[in-house]
């Protein structure tokens, strides 16, 4: 059995003292995709990973992304679009910078490299490539802000067009590296905050939000676009069809916790030979609202192995 889990820790630091060292240390995970670490490499806490092997792109925007993958035993192989990782031994204090070049980026990522927003690993024992994404969060187009009623300032859809380049060019760049993943004898699954609720089980009133980042048509028709049968296969939803989540994501504000008010952003979308030994899916959902890790919950899948 491979327990993978995913989730946006929003700050390894904040989440640490929420309660992520006991989560990982019990929750028996083989393989665990990290988003928004948002923390130097210095300031890494030294007994936040447990007895896993961290592989880390920070990035260069001081405070902001970075994604990392945990294992168990240490990555065969390691790919960022940075061209370098971050590699830590279990308990160790000291951080081992190696080569990690993912090739030739697709046309449009150069402006994305340096952010920490990709970061792929050949995992040791098994034929599986495993990726972790932070795509950025975007905004509103322009002919939808309207002034006094955003929580953000309006940007002419300066933050909804750069997403809208970030998933043009990620798009290309996950069929190639599942396509290498294939050449290489593995399955690739890509798990993470993808900033976008698919379908309208995937978020609470979901008519109202159709309005909304995160839930525009242009965004979800781009997710149509990743998914299929023969290319990526959303694992959760292959084992929960057609019901309201599981949620991974609550806003901090008001009871939306409370009252499962929630989205579902976060993924783990594998090829479909791996989909289909998936035998258990779902969210780790916090006990109570003063007892989060993460606005997000972990996104657990058990493939059978």
């Amino acid at each position: 059995m491979l327990r993978v889990a995913s989730l946006n820790i929003n700050g390894i630091r904040a989440g640490q003292r929420r309660g992520f060292g006991p989560w990982l240390a019990g929750r028996g995970c083989d393989v665990v995709g990290l988003q928004e670490v948002r923390c130097p490499v210095a300031a890494l806490p030294a007994d936040a990973f447990g007895d896993y092997h961290l592989t880390y792109d920070a990035g260069a925007l001081k405070g902001r992304n970075g994604v990392a993958v945990l294992t168990r035993e240490r990555p065969e192989a390691v790919r960022t679009w940075s061209g370098s990782a971050l590699l830590r031994q279990p308990g160790a204090l000291t951080t081992e910078l190696t080569p990690a070049p993912v090739g030739v980026l697709a046309r449009g990522l150069h402006e994305f490299a340096a952010q920490g927003r990709y970061l792929e690993v050949d995992l040791a024992g098994v034929p599986v490539t495993l990726a972790s994404v932070y795509v950025p969060k975007g905004g509103l187009p322009a002919h939808l802000q309207r002034p006094g009623r955003m929580r953000e300032a309006p940007d002419g859809g300066a933050r909804y067009e750069r997403k809208m380049r970030f998933l043009a060019a990620f798009e290309r760049q996950v069929r190639r590296a599942r396509r290498a993943a294939r050449a290489r004898g593995r399955e690739y699954v890509l798990v993470g905050d993808l900033n976008i609720a698919h379908t309208r089980f995937d978020v609470v009133n979901w008519r109202r939000n159709q309005r909304s980042e995160g839930f525009l048509p242009s965004e979800r028709e781009w997710l149509d676009g990743l998914i299929g049968p023969r290319r990526l296969v959303d694992v959760v939803r292959r084992l929960h069809p057609e019901v309201d989540g599981p949620y991974s994501w609550w806003s901090w504000l008001g009871e939306s916790f409370t009252n499962d008010a929630g989205w579902r952003i976060d993924y783990q979308l594998a090829t479909p030979g791996l989909a289909r030994r998936a035998v258990a899916a779902g969210t780790d959902r916090d006990p109570a609202a003063d007892r989060r890790i993460s606005d997000h919950a972990p996104v657990v899948v058990d493939y059978a192995l």
